[in-house]
């Protein structure tokens, strides 16, 4: 165990990021270069290996904390690194993206600052692979199975890999021109740089995983004829369908929705470009949109240099302490600062954010161009606008970051596969991660009418012929925990279909969701 009066010697200590004005210069991550290990291994001795880790609850992998805490404490980094991969495929990107709501569960944070286990996290990942610990694992002997995958996010990408690692022989299909999804295109190498992706892509064809970029699954390629083809389809697309804002002056140019700028900002840093098609230099810049997609477009459009940047957040400015209906363990609104609105105030002086505030309408110059936003306070309850408040922005370029509704809908995928939408408007699905069709659902309907309660994942297993929905497809807008999670548990019941049973763990069911008061 690490030292019992460790959280009483030592302060919470994270790793310090690089400074503001030097990070602004560059695309690489706000952390690197930065000495961890010294620091790292004081600050796991803080963990306290509770007899019940609700550090644990708050997160869906099942990670092992406090083990490998113990083991980071001491240095001993083999054994670190091999309890946090018994549980997580994808370490040094969660000790990178994850935002922990595993440290607002631990026991620490009910009188004191929590073990910064992300810091450790991605020390312990990171030292693997400095030290040759992060192997490819290939499989002893192959089943004769096979599987397609249908996107190379963070769930596609861990369920091809448990899958692969099960003796089955595996393609990943993906409609970018790289492997990684949103992790490629839609996080900024400021918070990842694309060599952690790259290296994980390496480790999986050597184990056996094929990747096929550039096909469209339901355009290019058919893909029911894809489901004919293999033993078993896992369809891992993601939930991008982009939440719309449908206010006066939305048609005007330079209103772009922030993956679309993302992607073109990433596709510059990836070398496709000298200079991205839309950039932030020398513009005013609202972003519309309060979340972690606000916040990676603010570090973006700061480190092209925008004269001016302002980021709108509908809801009210949360408070600095957890509300009474937000006890511990679950994770709290409170007021969080992201590294770009550190940026933001070291560059500006400012906070970039305003809280409470609606877009009325965007107004034009004679060429079409965006050039205002008019916006107003909003009521506390409703969110509706009081006009009364009403004010103006400068906005040369506008990014919508809104999230997104679900999975895209009106497709040939969806068209092909029969695939149907739950209530909350994702790929509907079994208990067994099993897609629900309009093939199996009409079959069950056909034989005994119309399809009660309770009837529908039967309907499921009889005629989706091996269609498995995984990752954000299923769940909807989540945090990549979520989705390796969702990725290891769809391996295991693709498995469990292949071979009759499985030692594959599901650490998660479709429908369990965060822990919430």
């Amino acid at each position: 165990m690490t030292d019992p009066h460790g959280f009483l010697r030592a302060p919470r200590r994270p790793v310090p990021a690089r400074p503001v004005q030097e990070r602004l210069s560059d695309w690489n991550e706000v952390y690197a270069g930065q000495a961890r290990l010294p620091l790292v291994s004081q600050q796991a001795g803080r963990c306290m290996d509770c007899g019940i880790p609700f550090c644990h609850s708050g997160c869906p992998l099942g990670n092992l904390i406090p083990e490998w805490n113990a083991y980071a404490r001491k240095g001993d980094w083999w054994a670190a690194a091999e309890r946090l991969h018994a549980t997580n495929n994808f370490p040094e990107f969660t000790g990178r993206l994850c935002p922990a709501p595993c440290e607002e569960a631990c026991v620490l944070t009910i009188n004191a600052d929590p073990v910064t286990i992300k810091n450790v996290e991605q020390a312990i990942a990171d030292e693997s692979w400095a030290r040759g610990y992060t192997t490819p694992q290939p499989p002893e002997r192959l089943s004769g199975k096979t599987v397609a995958v249908i996107g190379s996010g963070p769930a596609g990408l861990a369920a091809a890999q448990q899958l692969t690692r099960a003796g089955h022989t595996v393609a990943v299909y993906e409609r970018a021109d790289r492997v990684g999804g949103l992790l490629r295109y839609g996080i900024p190498a400021f918070k990842m740089e694309k060599c952690h992706l790259d290296r994980r892509v390496e480790q999986m064809r050597a184990e056996g995983t094929k990747f096929l970029t550039g096909v469209d699954i339901g355009g290019d390629l058919d893909a029911a004829e894809l489901a004919d083809r293999y033993d078993a389809l896992v369809v891992a697309v993601g939930a991008t369908g982009r939440r719309e804002l449908p206010v006066p002056g939305r048609e005007l140019y330079g209103i772009h929705q922030a993956m679309e700028y993302l992607t073109l900002a990433n596709r510059a840093v990836e070398g496709d470009r000298d200079v991205p098609v839309v950039t932030a230099e020398d513009r005013h810049v609202v972003i519309i949109g309060g979340g972690d997609t606000g916040s990676d477009c603010l570090g973006t459009v700061l480190r092209q240099g925008a004269a001016s940047a302002v980021q709108l957040d509908i809801n009210p400015e949360p408070g600095a302490a957890r509300r009474d209906t937000e006890p511990w363990p679950v994770y709290p609104k409170v007021y969080r600062i992201s590294h770009a609105h550190e940026e933001a105030r070291g560059r500006d002086g400012v906070d970039p954010r305003l809280f409470s505030s609606a877009t009325l309408r965007f107004e034009g110059d004679r060429t079409g161009h965006v050039r205002v936003l008019r916006l107003a306070e909003v009521e506390p309850e409703g969110r509706r606008p009081l006009l009364e408040t009403e004010q103006v922005l400068p906005a040369d370029l506008v990014l919508l970051a809104l999230g997104f509704f679900g999975p895209e809908r009106d497709t040939g995928l969806v068209r092909q596969l029969g695939l149907t939408l739950d209530g909350r408007g994702n790929f509907a699905r079994d208990a067994t991660f099993a897609a629900e069709t309009a093939e199996s659902v009409e079959a069950v309907e056909t034989a005994e009418g119309a399809v009660p309660e309770g009837l529908r994942a039967r309907a499921a297993r009889a005629g989706n012929g091996g269609v498995f929905i995984a990752g954000d497809a299923g769940r909807g807008q989540s945090l990549v925990v979520w989705a390796i999670a969702e990725g290891r548990s769809v391996a295991a019941a693709t498995d469990r279909y292949l071979s009759g049973s499985t030692v594959l763990p599901a650490p998660i069911a479709p429908y369990d969701r965060p822990f919430i008061a």
